[in-house]
């Protein structure tokens, strides 16, 4: 039990060296189901071999910025754990489609893919998933830029059981994709389109989506106040709406999300086109919303910061960074006034920062050079 608890580097570093038993016992099979080799250049596909051969029940293993490891390595890997449900390899730039060709063909219970920031991945990576892989639950292909709807497609046909799908700055991808994966994936939770060539045309579509609980639309290509009203009035669950960087969306519209979202609890809006109007509205109509950010919306004052303070019965966190408009001195005020509300300003920030590092014991050098 206490070895279950215990890191990859506590058991390999600490407890493996105590003795022969704890050696033997740091090496058995069922605390080598779960691997996290992320960000150790030692990683190379001679190790990954070894550790495949040895235990070959392994079911999650994270290579993420393991940049000594090819193609080749997870090959082998793949072929030896037959079981893997979860792979994840962030950032891992030399890895090319063989890679996730070998671990779709391979691991048909694979449920989990993250390979973000992989610059060589393309479609035909995706195509094998999409078919080999019934069991698929859970993608993240952001940053992985030459991958268009051709794969998405594929995928969103093959795996119907998907859950959740992340993509960021894809511009390959539109509201073909976006269309495809609310008509065949009735049970998606969480869905990302942050960056991605995609309009309101696209996302009208996911009205459909009724398990709907977490909506990433950052910086799409256009968005209208209309489309994320009817969003928002037809998907019941939503728990959080992220609408940062899209100019367009303004007070009615918040407004609307304030009334209908009756679970919504998360609500961002950095850098859009709202007032003082849309804090009211969220204080004044939404019982549930406990997170609100409207950083750099420079038309947000110390009227709404303080109203939406307030009259708000479940607010928790108000971010407020680069809101010129607020004065410090209000901040101040309402941090005093409303200690179960985190106010996030530069100067806010800093302040937590700098009371939690003298918590953890740290001290000012306050010595002078003579």
């Amino acid at each position: 039990m206490i070895f279950s608890n215990l890191s990859l580097n506590e058991r390999c570093l600490s407890a493996s060296l105590v003795c022969k038993y704890w050696r033997d016992l740091c090496l058995d099979f069922q605390f080598w189901k779960q691997l996290d080799l992320s960000s150790r250049q030692q990683v190379t596909d001679e190790l990954l071999e070894k550790i495949a051969s040895r235990s070959q029940n392994i079911t999650e293993i994270n290579i993420s910025d393991c940049r000594n490891v090819s193609d080749k390595g997870v090959r082998i890997l793949a072929i030896k754990c037959p079981g893997l449900l979860r792979y994840t390899a962030y950032r891992c730039k030399q890895l090319s489609d063989t890679s996730i060709i070998a671990v779709a063909s391979q691991c048909p219970l694979l449920q989990k893919v993250h390979v973000g920031n992989q610059d060589r991945l393309t479609d035909e990576g995706l195509k094998q998933l999409g078919s080999k892989c019934r069991e698929l639950k859970d993608i993240h292909f952001g940053q992985c830029y030459k991958i268009s709807d051709e794969g998405m497609i594929i995928i969103a046909k093959g795996c119907l059981k998907l859950q959740r799908i992340y993509m960021q700055e894809n511009k390959l991808v539109t509201d073909q994709s976006v269309k495809a994966f609310a008509e065949h994936c009735p049970e998606l939770q969480y869905v990302g389109f942050m960056g991605c060539s995609v309009t309101s045309k696209g996302v009208i579509h996911l009205t459909n989506l009724r398990n709907l609980s977490n909506l990433d639309l950052r910086h799409i290509t256009e968005l209208d106040n209309e489309t994320v009203m009817e969003i928002v009035k037809r998907c019941k669950n939503l728990n959080s709406l992220n609408l940062c960087l899209n100019w367009i969306i303004n007070d009615r519209c918040v407004e609307v999300i304030a009334k209908e979202g009756r679970n919504l609890k998360e609500l961002y809006l950095v850098s859009c086109k709202i007032t003082d109007y849309a804090l009211i509205a969220i204080g004044q109509y939404s019982v549930t919303i406990e997170t609100v950010d409207v950083g750099w919306c420079k038309e947000i004052t110390d009227h709404g910061a303080t109203q939406i303070a307030q009259s708000s019965k479940s607010l928790r966190y108000l971010g407020l960074m680069r809101c010129d408009q607020v004065n410090e001195a209000t901040v101040e005020q309402l941090v005093q006034q409303y200690p179960h509300i985190t106010f996030s300003t530069v100067l806010q920030d800093c302040k937590r920062t700098l009371e939690r590092a003298y918590q953890m014991g740290w001290t000012p050098n306050t010595s002078t050079a003579s």
